[in-house]
């Protein structure tokens, strides 16, 4: 999946810098291309975008033909040029890239938390100031809930892990254990 963020990279990066000062914002841009992700991850898009009897106007007018709003003609231009150069199916890892520009922009980042247990809203509060703390950065937490951790919390902040969970803790005793 690297190869694919690699060919990505370059389309979110150039539709950051083009909508940057856009009065939309960034929010709006970031929502829109999280929709076209979403719409171009779908089997029966996949399929009718691969299609050799459309040409690339056809798929360009499919594809937006798809949204749910009315799409700008930036918005439309970027599609377009996705179409045309055969990277309409990248959306997903554009639009990936283009939420960790915008984070980065914000000085803010997307934690990551999987937990052993379900956790209330205050439990998440306080983890997230204590990870804000560490990180320096306001963060956007995403929790999910892993049983096999067995008790603790995994955190994953672009590509730094803090992981205090019981799993982990019992790895590094097995591993010390081993040596």
């Amino acid at each position: 999946m690297a190869e694919l963020s690699t060919i990505a990279r370059p389309y979110a990066e150039a539709l950051f810098a083009s909508v940057q000062d856009d009065q939309a914002g960034l929010a709006s841009w970031s929502d829109l291309v999280n929709q076209l992700a979403a719409i171009a991850s779908l089997e029966d898009v996949h399929e009718a975008l691969t299609d050799p009897r459309l040409n690339n106007a056809q798929r360009a007018e499919l594809f937006c033909e798809l949204v749910k709003e009315p799409l700008s003609p930036k918005a439309r231009n970027f599609i377009d040029l996705l179409v045309n150069n055969n990277r309409i199916l990248l959306l997903p890892q554009i639009a990936e890239q283009f939420d960790f520009l915008k984070n980065r922009f914000e000085g803010s980042a997307l934690a990551e938390i999987t937990s052993a247990f379900a956790l209330d809203d205050a439990q998440v509060q306080d983890l997230v100031a204590g990870l804000e703390k560490k990180f320096g950065l306001k963060l956007k937490p995403v929790v999910t809930i892993d049983p096999a951790l067995i008790g603790g919390v995994r955190v994953l902040v672009g590509d730094q892990v803090l992981d205090t969970s019981v799993q982990a803790q019992l790895a590094r005793m097995r591993d010390t254990l081993a040596a």
